[in-house]
């Protein structure tokens, strides 16, 4: 996203409320009825609270909360309540960039290691390499997620450690290749914006950006939070139902997901983003800008081509004609129209801001519980209103659709527990499998004995701590303690010619995982002990 401007602040009454009216036909629409909607969702797909922000030509016609904050507390969410709205803070970190670009200190095109010298990758060649421009388009090579581990959930290691890492990551794909969603080169592309200031990213972005849109109240920490009753809670499934969950710092991830916001700030920012970064007058009645119509063209210019699925039947009309990445922002279009937009998603809240620039129709989406298909249906019911398209009962497809995948996904593991060899037995006592595993990129996990259990630990993860249960051979299951995290592993074990293990690998059970638990990237050996000395 990008810069704050002062100098154009809208008027938002404290409920958050409809602010102006949109255009008659499509309030006439007789289905339309955004309070009745919201709520079917947040009924249909287990939402405690969501925040709804619509600008259209350069007007604010909603901005309010609906359900409540944090589930057994009556407070409503309103237009002021705060979000964690995650990777939708990408597009902060691109439109920091452009304003560098701007002011002649990096070129898109300069590599990476112009600016910062220290920088690496695994292979050296894409060390060279790498652009600026690169790290924002996910075509880096790294796989899905690759490294995530680092700081999702919350860790230890620090903004530096984690891009140190990068160079014991191997590639998923040849460089520029293919796309492939990664975090952690935001993660350096909100470094170089702190070097290039002279300031953290989050003092930066309240400089350049949230003071100037006028987005005083959104927050670039959790910690800015202690002195504001208005936050909602985040919220995870435990057991198939929506729970409160802590919140989840991740203080060493800023540039790629940093910001908090609410609805009346997005609506600013979405109003500076339609209108290329303009944000009003100075006092003498020159135009104030963030950045420049180039700049503002570059981030909406198609940069990585991203495959096009073939959604399920009820779903067709969703389908683009093309889908791409920009700088910052996913490309595809809807209706024929143009489509900038990204989801976010940190552990209790999902997100997603969406623009349409030929209608001048901008659409924000926040939620305090991880529901991708309430987003989905939410998006799709909007879009249609706003850009005049007949109605279609999108909550209801969409629930459908996702009923029926959950359904498959639960017999697929299902049916994987019912065909292993049951009554196999681990090749060696399990006492053997106890002890320190050492990742190239992450760094130590442990087994070890607690109260007849065999627990694994990560070192930098303080909440990765579970049980583990033999499934069948060498392969054990790895249970989290805290169970809002939906990502119980797999946990294999590989032995060398003498008996002893070589090497332990992990992936998800489940494909409802979310990716940026990426267990597969992880190849730990053991710690040898080092022999004493005579």
């Amino acid at each position: 996203m990008n810069r704050l401007a002062a100098a154009i602040l809208i008027a938002f009454s404290s409920t958050s409320a409809v602010l102006a009216q949109a255009p008659a036909a499509a309030i006439q629409a007789p289905a339309f009825n955004l309070e009745a909607d919201v709520k079917r969702v947040m009924k249909e797909f287990d939402v405690p609270g969501i925040a709804i922000a619509v600008v259209k030509d350069g007007k604010v016609l909603a901005a309010q909360g609906f359900g409540v904050r944090k589930l057994g507390d009556p407070t409503p969410v309103d237009g002021k309540t705060l979000f964690e709205i995650a990777s939708n803070s990408k597009a902060f970190t691109a439109a920091g960039l452009a304003m560098l670009v701007d002011q002649g200190k990096l070129s898109w095109d300069d590599p990476v290691i112009k600016h910062l010298p220290d920088f690496r990758m695994y292979d050296p060649y894409v060390t060279a390499e790498m652009t600026v421009r690169d790290l924002l388009t996910h075509r880096s090579g790294l796989g899905l997620g690759a490294g995530d581990l680092m700081w999702w959930p919350t860790t230890t290691f620090s903004t530096d450690e984690i891009i140190h890492n990068l160079r014991y990551i191997k590639p998923a794909t040849s460089f520029r290749n293919s796309y492939a969603y990664d975090n952690l080169l935001y993660i350096v592309a909100g470094k170089i914006i702190a070097m290039k200031s002279g300031k953290p990213w989050g003092e930066t972005m309240r400089e350049w950006i949230l003071t100037p849109v006028g987005m005083n109240t959104t927050t670039t920490s959790l910690e800015e939070h202690a002195n504001n009753g208005n936050v909602s809670a985040p919220h995870s499934k435990i057991n198939g139902k929506a729970a409160v969950v802590k919140p989840m710092p991740v203080a060493n991830a800023i540039g790629a997901v940093g910001i908090n916001t609410n609805a009346e700030d997005i609506a600013r920012w979405m109003n500076v983003l339609l209108d290329e970064g303009r944000v009003g007058k100075d006092a003498s009645g020159k135009e104030v800008r963030l950045w420049s119509e180039k700049q503002a063209r570059e981030m909406w210019t198609a940069q990585t081509p991203m495959k096009i699925g073939q959604p399920r039947p009820p779903l067709a009309a969703t389908k683009p004609n093309f889908f791409a990445y920009g700088l910052g922002f996913q490309l595809r279009d809807y209706q024929g129209k143009l489509v900038a937009m990204h989801g976010g998603a940190l552990q209790g809240f999902y997100s997603r801001v969406l623009l349409v620039p030929e209608a001048k129709l901008g659409i924000a989406i926040f939620t305090n519980a991880e529901s991708g298909p309430s987003l989905n249906a939410l998006q799709y019911r909007l879009m249609d209103q706003y850009l005049g398209v007949a109605p279609t009962d999108w909550i209801g497809r969409i629930a459908d659709v996702d009923k029926e995948m959950h359904a498959k996904e639960l017999e697929r593991v299902k049916k994987e527990s019912a065909t292993r060899a049951a009554h196999s037995k681990p090749s060696l006592p399990l006492a053997a499998y106890e002890g320190q595993y050492q990742d190239a990129w992450y760094g130590v996990a442990t087994i070890r004995k607690v109260d007849k259990k065999q627990v694994m630990s990560f070192s930098r993860t303080p909440d990765l701590t579970g049980e583990l249960e033999h499934f069948q051979h060498d392969t054990f299951i790895v249970r989290w303690k805290e169970r809002n995290f939906n990502a119980d592993a797999y946990v294999t074990f590989s032995l060398d010619h003498d008996g002893s293990i070589e090497r332990m690998r992990m992936k998800p059970i489940s494909t409802e995982t979310d990716f940026s638990y990426d267990f597969q990237d992880l190849l730990f050996t053991p710690v040898k002990e080092e022999k004493k000395e005579k």
